[in-house]
């Protein structure tokens, strides 16, 4: 038994009829439907979600980004970089997962559905400042999470680990100042202990 009370194969037919040649791909998984689009359609499919009777998508729970970099060990072959809305609609009772792959993975690009759900203006910051990924028609698209200064887009999976640059306090200059990182990177491996017996286990 799902939490909504929604059947997710009528929503599945609902969404499909209403994006028609929208749609690159959807499926139902775990009882949640998700519906892929391009983003040259992608404020207008968000527009006709918020829209359309039987639809009625009136709220962005949550916007994300996402890096296939390292997907299932290199065994993604499409785009880099995706854009994840959460939707909901109240007075259905139903929600959707809506993905945008940006065609450009040196350059992400995708429309700002800021327009659409106001809700978006925050999540889109996120976005664009952890991932890189801009955000096309967004009024006010800056960081939001890191220093104004900092460098690079610290969730994408080949950023690394101890980051580009470090600031520090310089007593001399009485001013914070950045340098490069003086971490020498290093790859730790745990240690795993198996014992007989181990909690208690029999």
């Amino acid at each position: 038994m799902t939490a909504f009370a929604v059947n997710p194969l009528a929503l599945k037919d609902t969404v499909v009829a209403v994006l028609g040649d929208r749609v690159k791909d959807v499926n139902v998984r775990l009882g949640e439907v998700t519906v892929v689009v391009a983003a040259a359609d992608y404020l207008a499919a968000a527009q006709l979600l918020r829209n359309t009777p039987g639809c009625e998508f009136d709220q962005l729970m949550d916007l994300c980004g996402l890096d296939y970099s390292d997907y299932k060990e290199g065994l993604w072959t499409g785009a880099r970089y995706c854009v994840v809305s959460h939707l909901q609609s109240i007075a259905l009772n139903q929600r959707l997962r809506l993905k945008v792959f940006a065609p450009d993975d040196h350059f992400p690009v995708v429309p700002s559905v800021n327009p659409v759900w106001n809700s978006a203006n925050w999540f889109e910051r996120e976005a664009f400042d952890l991932f890189g990924i801009v955000f096309e028609g967004h009024d006010d698209l800056r960081r939001i999470l890191t220093d104004y200064g900092f460098i690079g887009h610290p969730f994408r999976k080949d950023f690394p680990l101890s980051g580009e640059v470090e600031m520090r306090y310089d007593a001399e200059q009485k001013r914070v100042i950045y340098q490069p990182v003086s971490i020498e990177p290093r790859e730790i491996t745990p240690r795993i202990i198996r014992e007989d017996n181990y909690g208690g286990l029999r």
